[in-house]
Protein backbone atom coordinates (compact mmCIF):
# COMPACT_ATOMS: atom_id res chain seq x y z
CA UNK A 1 0.00 0.00 0.00
CA UNK A 2 1.31 3.43 -0.92
CA UNK A 3 1.75 5.63 2.14
CA UNK A 4 0.38 9.14 2.18
CA UNK A 5 0.14 12.03 4.62
CA UNK A 6 -2.87 13.20 6.63
CA UNK A 7 -2.92 16.98 7.20
CA UNK A 8 -3.11 18.13 10.81
CA UNK A 9 -5.25 20.86 12.32
CA UNK A 10 -5.37 22.99 15.45
CA UNK A 11 -8.04 23.07 18.15
CA UNK A 12 -9.43 26.31 16.66
CA UNK A 13 -9.71 24.70 13.23
CA UNK A 14 -11.43 21.64 14.70
CA UNK A 15 -13.94 23.86 16.52
CA UNK A 16 -14.69 25.53 13.20
CA UNK A 17 -15.08 22.15 11.48
CA UNK A 18 -17.61 21.13 14.14
CA UNK A 19 -19.48 24.41 13.68
CA UNK A 20 -19.60 24.04 9.89
CA UNK A 21 -20.81 20.46 10.17
CA UNK A 22 -23.73 21.56 12.35
CA UNK A 23 -24.62 24.95 10.89
CA UNK A 24 -23.91 24.45 7.18
CA UNK A 25 -24.40 20.72 6.62
CA UNK A 26 -26.98 20.00 9.30
CA UNK A 27 -25.00 17.12 10.80
CA UNK A 28 -25.73 17.42 14.49
CA UNK A 29 -23.32 16.73 17.34
CA UNK A 30 -25.16 13.55 18.31
CA UNK A 31 -24.49 12.07 14.86
CA UNK A 32 -20.79 12.91 15.03
CA UNK A 33 -20.61 11.63 18.61
CA UNK A 34 -22.20 8.36 17.54
CA UNK A 35 -19.64 7.97 14.74
CA UNK A 36 -16.82 8.71 17.18
CA UNK A 37 -18.14 6.25 19.75
CA UNK A 38 -18.53 3.41 17.28
CA UNK A 39 -15.01 3.96 15.92
CA UNK A 40 -13.64 4.02 19.47
CA UNK A 41 -15.45 0.78 20.28
CA UNK A 42 -14.09 -0.87 17.13
CA UNK A 43 -10.55 0.15 18.04
CA UNK A 44 -11.08 -1.17 21.59
CA UNK A 45 -12.24 -4.45 20.05
CA UNK A 46 -9.08 -4.53 17.93
CA UNK A 47 -6.89 -3.91 21.00
CA UNK A 48 -8.64 -6.77 22.81
CA UNK A 49 -7.79 -9.24 20.08
CA UNK A 50 -10.92 -8.94 17.95
CA UNK A 51 -13.46 -10.34 20.42
CA UNK A 52 -14.80 -8.38 23.40
CA UNK A 53 -17.12 -11.10 24.69
CA UNK A 54 -16.80 -11.22 28.49
CA UNK A 55 -13.84 -8.82 28.43
CA UNK A 56 -13.83 -6.10 31.09
CA UNK A 57 -13.72 -2.44 30.00
CA UNK A 58 -13.88 0.68 32.17
CA UNK A 59 -14.88 3.92 30.45
CA UNK A 60 -13.90 7.17 32.21
CA UNK A 61 -16.30 9.79 30.86
CA UNK A 62 -16.31 13.54 31.30
CA UNK A 63 -19.48 15.57 30.82
CA UNK A 64 -18.55 17.19 27.49
CA UNK A 65 -18.46 15.95 23.93
CA UNK A 66 -15.46 13.72 24.57
CA UNK A 67 -17.29 12.02 27.42
CA UNK A 68 -20.35 11.57 25.24
CA UNK A 69 -18.25 9.75 22.65
CA UNK A 70 -16.92 7.49 25.39
CA UNK A 71 -20.45 6.73 26.58
CA UNK A 72 -21.49 5.86 23.02
CA UNK A 73 -18.52 3.47 22.84
CA UNK A 74 -19.58 1.96 26.17
CA UNK A 75 -23.00 1.20 24.71
CA UNK A 76 -21.57 -0.52 21.63
CA UNK A 77 -19.14 -2.59 23.70
CA UNK A 78 -21.95 -3.56 26.09
CA UNK A 79 -24.08 -4.64 23.13
CA UNK A 80 -21.18 -6.73 21.78
CA UNK A 81 -20.91 -8.70 25.01
CA UNK A 82 -18.21 -6.88 26.96
CA UNK A 83 -18.46 -6.26 30.70
CA UNK A 84 -18.51 -2.45 30.68
CA UNK A 85 -18.54 -0.03 33.58
CA UNK A 86 -18.79 3.69 32.86
CA UNK A 87 -17.44 6.00 35.55
CA UNK A 88 -18.84 9.49 35.01
CA UNK A 89 -17.14 12.62 36.24
CA UNK A 90 -20.43 14.24 37.36
CA UNK A 91 -23.96 13.16 38.33
CA UNK A 92 -26.48 12.75 35.47
CA UNK A 93 -28.20 16.11 36.02
CA UNK A 94 -24.92 17.91 35.25
CA UNK A 95 -24.62 16.36 31.79
CA UNK A 96 -26.13 18.40 28.95
CA UNK A 97 -26.77 18.18 25.23
CA UNK A 98 -25.61 15.19 23.22
CA UNK A 99 -23.56 13.79 26.12
CA UNK A 100 -26.68 13.78 28.31
CA UNK A 101 -28.52 11.89 25.55
CA UNK A 102 -25.82 9.21 25.47
CA UNK A 103 -25.89 8.86 29.24
CA UNK A 104 -29.69 8.61 29.27
CA UNK A 105 -29.58 5.72 26.78
CA UNK A 106 -27.15 3.80 28.99
CA UNK A 107 -29.36 4.43 32.02
CA UNK A 108 -32.42 3.08 30.20
CA UNK A 109 -30.41 0.00 29.17
CA UNK A 110 -29.48 -0.69 32.77
CA UNK A 111 -25.76 -0.46 31.96
CA UNK A 112 -23.26 -0.36 34.82
CA UNK A 113 -22.78 3.31 35.72
CA UNK A 114 -21.08 4.99 38.65
CA UNK A 115 -20.14 8.53 39.63
CA UNK A 116 -16.70 9.78 40.55
CA UNK A 117 -16.42 10.02 44.31
CA UNK A 118 -13.52 10.33 46.70
CA UNK A 119 -12.01 6.94 47.43
CA UNK A 120 -13.22 5.28 44.21
CA UNK A 121 -10.64 2.84 42.87
CA UNK A 122 -10.23 1.47 39.39
CA UNK A 123 -11.46 -2.15 39.29
CA UNK A 124 -9.39 -4.84 37.56
CA UNK A 125 -10.11 -4.73 33.83
CA UNK A 126 -8.71 -5.55 30.41
CA UNK A 127 -8.89 -2.01 28.98
CA UNK A 128 -9.50 1.54 30.22
CA UNK A 129 -11.04 4.10 27.87
CA UNK A 130 -10.09 7.73 28.53
CA UNK A 131 -12.96 9.96 27.40
CA UNK A 132 -12.46 12.62 30.05
CA UNK A 133 -11.37 15.82 28.27
CA UNK A 134 -11.21 16.51 24.54
CA UNK A 135 -9.63 19.13 22.31
CA UNK A 136 -11.11 22.09 24.21
CA UNK A 137 -8.68 21.94 27.15
CA UNK A 138 -6.95 25.29 27.83
CA UNK A 139 -5.71 24.92 31.43
CA UNK A 140 -4.67 22.41 34.05
CA UNK A 141 -7.38 19.76 34.55
CA UNK A 142 -9.52 20.50 37.59
CA UNK A 143 -11.91 18.76 39.96
CA UNK A 144 -13.40 15.39 39.06
CA UNK A 145 -11.71 15.38 35.65
CA UNK A 146 -8.37 15.60 37.41
CA UNK A 147 -9.38 12.69 39.66
CA UNK A 148 -10.34 10.54 36.66
CA UNK A 149 -7.00 11.24 34.99
CA UNK A 150 -5.25 10.00 38.12
CA UNK A 151 -7.41 6.85 37.99
CA UNK A 152 -6.50 6.26 34.34
CA UNK A 153 -2.82 6.51 35.18
CA UNK A 154 -3.24 4.03 38.04
CA UNK A 155 -4.41 1.36 35.59
CA UNK A 156 -2.43 -1.82 35.04
CA UNK A 157 -4.48 -2.35 31.88
CA UNK A 158 -3.73 -0.39 28.69
CA UNK A 159 -5.46 2.97 28.25
CA UNK A 160 -7.15 3.96 24.99
CA UNK A 161 -7.77 7.72 24.69
CA UNK A 162 -10.51 9.29 22.57
CA UNK A 163 -9.25 12.05 20.26
CA UNK A 164 -6.43 13.04 22.62
CA UNK A 165 -5.00 11.89 25.93
CA UNK A 166 -6.79 13.99 28.54
CA UNK A 167 -4.53 16.79 29.71
CA UNK A 168 -2.78 17.41 26.38
CA UNK A 169 -3.04 20.72 24.50
CA UNK A 170 -3.93 19.47 21.02
CA UNK A 171 -2.53 22.54 19.26
CA UNK A 172 0.89 22.95 20.91
CA UNK A 173 1.61 19.49 22.28
CA UNK A 174 1.98 20.93 25.80
CA UNK A 175 1.21 18.46 28.56
CA UNK A 176 -0.73 19.88 31.47
CA UNK A 177 -0.52 18.24 34.87
CA UNK A 178 -1.94 15.73 35.35
CA UNK A 179 -2.33 14.12 31.95
CA UNK A 180 -3.15 10.65 30.71
CA UNK A 181 -0.35 8.50 29.32
CA UNK A 182 -2.13 6.31 26.78
CA UNK A 183 -1.21 3.04 25.12
CA UNK A 184 -3.19 4.20 22.06
CA UNK A 185 -5.13 7.26 20.92
CA UNK A 186 -8.05 7.30 18.50
CA UNK A 187 -8.08 10.82 17.11
CA UNK A 188 -11.04 12.01 15.05
CA UNK A 189 -11.50 13.48 11.56
CA UNK A 190 -7.89 14.66 11.16
CA UNK A 191 -4.86 14.42 13.45
CA UNK A 192 -4.36 17.39 15.73
CA UNK A 193 -1.02 19.21 15.53
CA UNK A 194 -0.22 18.71 19.22
CA UNK A 195 -0.44 14.93 18.91
CA UNK A 196 2.46 15.02 16.46
CA UNK A 197 4.77 17.23 18.54
CA UNK A 198 6.77 16.47 21.66
CA UNK A 199 6.14 16.25 24.52
CA UNK A 200 2.53 15.47 23.63
CA UNK A 201 3.44 12.79 21.12
CA UNK A 202 4.96 10.63 23.86
CA UNK A 203 1.66 10.56 25.77
CA UNK A 204 -0.38 9.29 22.79
CA UNK A 205 1.00 5.78 22.37
CA UNK A 206 -0.03 4.16 19.09
CA UNK A 207 -1.92 6.71 17.02
CA UNK A 208 -5.06 5.97 14.99
CA UNK A 209 -7.34 8.19 12.91
CA UNK A 210 -11.11 7.61 12.75
CA UNK A 211 -13.71 8.86 10.28
CA UNK A 212 -16.61 10.83 11.80
CA UNK A 213 -18.17 11.84 8.49
CA UNK A 214 -16.51 15.17 7.68
CA UNK A 215 -16.42 15.65 3.87
CA UNK A 216 -13.00 16.51 2.54
CA UNK A 217 -14.38 19.60 0.77
CA UNK A 218 -15.30 21.17 4.11
CA UNK A 219 -11.66 21.40 5.21
CA UNK A 220 -10.99 24.02 2.54
CA UNK A 221 -13.08 26.41 4.63
CA UNK A 222 -10.55 26.16 7.46
CA UNK A 223 -7.55 26.52 5.15
CA UNK A 224 -6.63 22.87 4.67
CA UNK A 225 -6.31 20.57 1.69
CA UNK A 226 -7.52 17.13 2.74
CA UNK A 227 -8.19 14.48 0.12
CA UNK A 228 -10.57 11.62 0.95
CA UNK A 229 -8.63 9.54 3.46
CA UNK A 230 -10.89 6.69 4.49
CA UNK A 231 -11.34 4.68 1.30
CA UNK A 232 -9.28 1.87 2.80
CA UNK A 233 -10.96 1.76 6.20
CA UNK A 234 -12.84 4.03 8.63
CA UNK A 235 -9.97 3.58 11.11
CA UNK A 236 -6.39 4.12 9.98
CA UNK A 237 -3.02 3.59 11.64
CA UNK A 238 -0.75 6.64 11.72
CA UNK A 239 3.02 6.84 11.88
CA UNK A 240 4.55 10.14 12.96
CA UNK A 241 7.61 11.37 11.07
CA UNK A 242 9.13 14.80 11.75
CA UNK A 243 5.85 16.20 13.02
CA UNK A 244 3.85 14.77 10.11
CA UNK A 245 1.18 12.06 10.24
CA UNK A 246 1.70 9.32 7.66
CA UNK A 247 -1.10 6.84 7.03
CA UNK A 248 0.51 3.45 7.45
CA UNK A 249 -2.39 1.01 7.20
CA UNK A 250 -5.77 0.12 8.60
CA UNK A 251 -7.29 -2.03 11.31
Amino acid sequence: MAEYEAPALSAAQMREVDRLMVEELGVDLLQMMENAGRSLALLAKHMLGGDVTDRSVVVLAGRGGNGGGGLAAARHLHNWGAWVQALCSHPPEEYTGAAASQLAILQKMGAALSWAEEGWELPPCDLVIDAIIGYGLRQEPQGKARDLIALANSSLAPVLSLDTPSGLDVTSGHLYWPHVVAAATCTLALPKTGLLLEPGRAACGDLYLADIGVPSELYAQVGLEAPPLFGLSPILRLRVEDGRAVIAGAI
